[in-house]
């Protein structure tokens, strides 16, 4: 492939060299396909000490967090893209009724074509790259907006794909709003946008415009609700790594806990423990920081007026909140107003399980659920009842790094999924097709009609 747009800063020129490579037909067959992800795997591996240093200087990730969450699983996936790649590009052969013999029915999956892909900065590369896998496994080219919020990461991913893919097939714009809404501006095939409701509705309202297919996964207030048979030491050891996690900004970090009145002091005590167990003599430098002064202060204000009963240490000057458990008094707090996006846990009692259903029933729609309990009632009771993007039974975040399942919201926390397969048909049209023979032709759907044609109709359609 040569490189024909390199040079072009015009965002107008490059999405029409996007559509131009794409309609020439280069991206369609399966060898292409495969020969991208895998030089995406390799250039991914390739430049893995600059990724982390990139996270390092964005929000202080640490390797081992970096390699978990930004690089590990976005190998993990491009494996699986690979491995059953050749089986998602089949044609599905699909049963013909008999009153349209003689044919042959099949469903053909196609690229959309030209797509927009927008990440967020709390997991700058993954939610860059793991869409992107999507995109190259049904044959469409891509347009990737990191967000400015991590700029260190934005660079180092613009330039792994710019060494590694010419422009006209992927590539990178960076910047801030100016470059957002120069985007959306432009008529894509389809956009997938990870990030806020606020801005997710934007982009909504941009995509209809061009009446642009849209995936958008957003957020929300994630409870984790744990029950009174639950194993109340594993439960904290999985809540607190589900809030020190990326420092807590995570889409699906446990928001706030919802347990059972008899088991509060317990946990509260378990809680400590896993702290001490997970920062040794309270060593918390490789923790991740907040990703800039704004949000550093706005968490810091949510805290204000609460009781804090484990944690509440912050440092401006390296934008750092220690994990922190607060005694929920107030439904109606700022805390429980918006998604909180960092450490902090507040935490309410409960006696009764059809009061945690009635009040979550009664806010938007998590995008993700965690319960803690060994009591299969009581689990069918929570997954009958509430409606919610996906989520864990005894666990807090891990749903999500499974590509054998679809991960995406319901409500104002999203819509539509990806993940494994379900990133390829994201970005695939599935054509219906139904192919006729011609050597026999039947008079019945054809004019003039008659009662003995009507007859026959309804022998078939009844």
């Amino acid at each position: 492939m040569e490189n024909k747009v390199d040079n072009i800063n015009n965002i107008s020129e490059i999405v029409k060299a996007q559509k131009d490579y794409f309609l020439s037909g280069q991206t369609g067959n399966y060898e292409f396909r495969k020969s991208m992800l895998l030089k995406l795997k390799f250039a991914i591996k390739s430049n893995k000490s600059l990724i982390c240093q990139a996270l390092m200087a964005d929000m202080n990730k640490s390797y081992y967090e970096t390699y978990m969450t930004e690089i590990g699983m976005v190998l993990d996936e491009i494996n699986f893209h690979i491995k059953h790649l050749k089986k998602w590009m089949k044609v599905k052969k699909i049963k013909t009724p008999i009153a349209q013999f003689p044919s042959k029915s099949y469903i053909s999956p196609e690229a959309y074509g030209n797509v927009l892909i927008m990440s967020p900065w709390n997991y700058p590369m993954q939610l860059s790259v793991e869409p992107l896998i999507g995109a190259i496994s049904a044959g469409c080219t891509a347009v990737i907006k990191p967000s400015a919020f991590a700029p260190n990461t934005a660079l180092a991913l613009k330039k792994i794909i710019e060494e590694s893919f010419p422009s006209e097939y992927i590539t990178v714009i960076a910047g801030g709003r100016e470059e957002n809404s120069q985007l959306l501006m432009e008529k894509f095939d389809y956009i997938f946008f990870t990030g806020g409701s606020v801005v997710g509705r934007v982009v909504m309202e941009a995509a209809a415009k061009h009446l642009t297919p849209v995936t958008l996964e957003l957020g929300g207030k994630s409870p984790v609700i744990v029950h009174k048979d639950s194993n109340i030491k594993v439960a904290a050891r999985r809540i607190l790594f589900g809030k020190t996690l990326n420092a807590g900004q995570t889409c699906v970090a446990p928001d706030y806990l919802l347990i059972h009145e008899d088991k509060k002091s317990e946990f509260v005590e378990e809680y400590k423990k896993a702290i001490s167990e997970f920062f040794p003599e309270g060593d918390m430098s490789d923790m991740n920081s907040i990703i800039n002064e704004k949000h550093y202060n706005r968490l810091v204000g949510l805290m204000a007026g609460e009781k804090i009963i484990v944690g509440g240490g912050c440092d401006i000057n390296k934008r750092f909140i220690e994990p922190t458990l607060i005694e929920g008094r107030d439904w109606e707090s700022p805390i429980m107003q918006k998604e909180i996006f960092g450490p902090v846990l507040p935490m309410f009692t409960y006696d009764n399980m059809s009061k945690v259903i009635a009040y979550i029933r009664s806010k938007s729609k998590p995008l993700a659920l965690y319960l803690f309990t060994e009591d299969k009632s009581i689990e069918k009771l929570v997954l009958d009842r509430l409606s919610f993007g996906g989520g864990c039974i005894n666990d807090t975040i891990v749903h999500l790094a499974n590509s054998n399942m679809p991960f995406g919201g319901v409500g104002e926390s999203g819509m539509g999924s990806y993940h494994g397969k379900k990133s390829f048909e994201t970005f695939t049209h599935y054509r219906s097709i139904l192919k006729k023979g011609t050597w026999l032709d039947f008079n019945l759907r054809y004019r003039p009609y008659s009662k003995k044609k009507e007859e026959i109709l309804k022998k078939f359609l009844k």
